[in-house]
C-alpha cells in the first residue's frame, strides 16, 4: 500500500475510535498509537504550552526531552513560527535538540484550540528525508479529530 493509503486506513480506524470518544487524552493516546505502529517511527508524541516552555505529553518511544524552549529546536520553532516543520535531516536543523541521537529526521506540527496554539504534535523516524506533505496532511486530519 501506498503511505497515502495506509494513512486512509488508519484515517478510518481513528474516526472510529473517536465518533463516541470525548476525552482528549483518550484520543490522543489512540492517535499515537495507531500511527506510531503503522509506520514504525522512532518517537511519537505530544507536548503542551505551559507558561513558556513546551511541555512533555503523551507519547510512544524511548525517554524523550521533558521541556523545550519556546523557539528553540524543531518542537519550539514549529510553535514559534505557527507553521509545521518537515526536516529531512535534524542534524543539519540550526539548534536542533538531540533528544535521541537515533532520530533523522522530523515532522512537527503546531496544534490549534480556538485559535491559539496549545501544543505541537512531534514525529521523528530513523530514516533520513521520512516525512512529507501526504505525512501532514493526514496528521491534521486525525489532529481534527482529537477536538471536536
Amino acid at each position: 500500500m501506498s503511505k497515502s493509503e495506509r494513512y486512509e486506513t488508519l484515517l478510518k480506524q481513528f474516526e472510529a475510535l473517536t465518533s463516541d470518544e470525548d476525552s482528549i487524552q483518550a484520543n490522543m493516546s489512540n492517535m499515537i498509537a495507531l500511527v506510531h505502529r503503522e509506520f514504525g517511527f522512532w518517537w511519537t508524541g505530544f507536548y503542551f504550552v505551559e507558561a513558556n516552555e513546551l511541555v512533555l505529553g503523551p507519547f510512544q518511544g524511548p525517554v524523550a526531552c521533558t521541556r523545550i524552549e519556546k523557539g528553540k529546536g524543531v518542537c519550539g520553532t514549529a510553535w514559534h513560527q505557527d507553521k509545521t516543520q518537515i526536516v529531512a535531516d535534524v542534524h543539519k536543523f540550526p539548534g536542533h535538540i538531540a533528544c535521541s541521537a537515533e532520530s533523522n529526521s522530523e515532522i512537527v506540527i503546531p496544534i490549534k484550540h480556538n485559535g491559539n496554539i496549545i501544543g505541537v504534535l512531534d514525529v521523528d523516524s530513523t530514516e533520513f528525508n521520512c516525512f512529507d506533505e501526504i505525512d501532514e496532511r493526514y496528521l491534521q486530519k486525525m489532529l481534527s479529530l482529537i477536538w471536536k
